[in-house]
């Protein structure tokens, strides 16, 4: 194992890439119940499973994700200490993408080449 953890590490959100987002978000939304919390045109849309976060995405918005069916986003307070710690141990870094205000996501893969993404919210600027 590496020396460097992540030991504030905790699940963010988890969402499906879709290419009809419309008809995924009427089924997630009206058949299966889920409260939209979130939605940002055609390229993502949050809902609240129970308190957990389920979300919708577009190819482009997933970028490197785009051909995973399932993403699970883990929430980490330091994405340069997440890098650091996924580099250490192989994984490959496909991706940072810097989202402004809201923060910052890091795609890797997994040992068994499965997309897995890291996201830093943005520093409050009081």
């Amino acid at each position: 194992m590496t020396e460097t953890t992540m030991r504030d590490l905790k699940i963010q959100n988890v969402y499906q890439v879709t290419r009809g987002f419309e008809r995924s978000l009427a089924f997630y939304g009206e058949v299966l119940g889920m409260k939209l919390k979130f939605r940002d045109g055609e390229k993502w849309a949050q809902f609240d499973a129970n308190g957990g976060r389920f979300a919708l995405s577009s190819p482009e918005e997933a970028g490197p994700a785009a051909g995973s069916n399932t993403v699970i986003v883990f929430e980490v307070e330091d994405l340069t200490a997440a890098r650091e710690a996924l580099e250490q141990a192989g994984a490959p870094i496909l991706a940072v993408r810097d989202m402004g205000g809201h923060g910052s996501v890091l795609t890797a893969r997994d040992p068994d080449g499965n997309i897995i993404q890291f996201f830093a919210k943005a520093a409050r600027q009081d």
